[in-house]
């Protein structure tokens, strides 16, 4: 992969990590009994709230450091996935007066798919791991 395109990769990476740790560790800072409550009466097996904060803050750790990227990715790619089917698909893309549209959980997938597909091994912690680490050519 040339330089310019791992360069765009890994802003994306750092951006969405930032974003996901964000949004996980305000699951966390508000109550989190309270979400798990939330996702009770949607249909959704409270205990999921805790799975999915924990991989929101854990993973955005991870790709803010470059650990696991695809894996983590995928992660959230499925998560973004339920977000809109299960919550947000109901308002529509700009949402209505009481609730945001899926737009942000759309873009989120977008990125998280592209770093399933791609990774993003400049400026990571598993580039330490590699052994090849002629991947990035000078084009």
């Amino acid at each position: 992969m040339n330089v310019k395109n791992e360069l765009g990769a890994v802003i994306l990476r750092i951006v969405i990590g930032v974003s996901f740790f964000v949004h996980g560790l305000v699951k966390f800072q508000g109550g989190i009994e309270n979400i798990s409550g939330w996702f009770d009466s949607i249909g959704i097996p409270g205990f999921m709230a805790y799975v999915i904060a924990s991989i929101e803050l854990v993973g955005g750790l991870a790709l803010i450091i470059g650990f696991g990227t695809r894996v983590v990715s995928a992660l959230f790619v499925l998560i973004m996935l339920g977000a809109i089917i299960k919550v947000k698909f109901a308002v529509g893309f700009l949402g209505n007066d009481k609730m945001a549209g899926y737009e942000l959980e759309l873009a989120y997938l977008a990125i998280s798919l592209f770093l399933a597909i791609n990774g993003s091994r400049l400026l990571s912690v598993s580039q330490l791991f590699v052994k090849d680490k002629s991947t990035v050519s000078s084009k």
